[in-house]
């Protein structure tokens, strides 16, 4: 696949589990200039370059983010997607977000990588159980992130990537 295509955004997120099925997720001040306009929560993962095969974006993207570094094709095929209209100041259009889902025994995040606009945002992670992410009053991207977490731990992968609600 390629990267932007028809969008204006494309990108390539991990859902990434550990042995205990709980899913990493980077906390991020919606507004680093005025951190009482909240935080939210998000998988690893951001834009992909032209022409950038999604797996090697989602890899990349693990391991400036995280600090975890994965071979593109031990990512597999995404399990889910999102896609909609935003405006976003820096960019407005229709965005797709693919996810992939990568399992971990372990990983110590390190994020070292990041780049300075993402570390501008960034406040924090945390591993997320499935009744944790399921009971939060946090906003957590994307949607539908519980209900497909609960899919996977209990009947597999999806055998077709499952479209996830627009979050804008």
């Amino acid at each position: 696949m390629s990267g932007t295509g028809c969008y204006r955004r494309r990108s390539a997120r991990v859902i990434l589990l550990d042995s205990s099925q709980r899913v990493l997720l980077l906390k991020f001040f919606f507004d680093s200039a005025d951190i009482q306009q909240g935080h939210g929560w998000v998988t690893p993962g951001g834009g992909v370059t032209e022409n950038e095969p999604l797996p090697d974006a989602a890899a990349r993207e693990l391991h400036e983010e995280i600090g975890l570094r994965v071979r593109p094709d031990a990512l597999g095929r995404p399990i889910a997607y999102t896609t909609g209209y935003a405006d976003l100041g820096w960019a407005n259009g229709r965005f797709r977000d693919d996810f992939f889902l990568h399992r971990v025994s372990a990983h110590h995040v390190d994020t070292a990588g990041m780049e300075a606009l993402e570390r501008s945002h960034h406040a924090g992670h945390r591993w997320w159980s499935l009744d944790e992410l399921t009971g939060t009053s946090d906003i957590v991207y994307p949607f539908g992130l519980a209900p497909l977490l609960q899919q996977v731990v209990t009947a597999g992968i999806p055998p077709q990537p499952v479209q996830l609600p627009w979050h804008h």
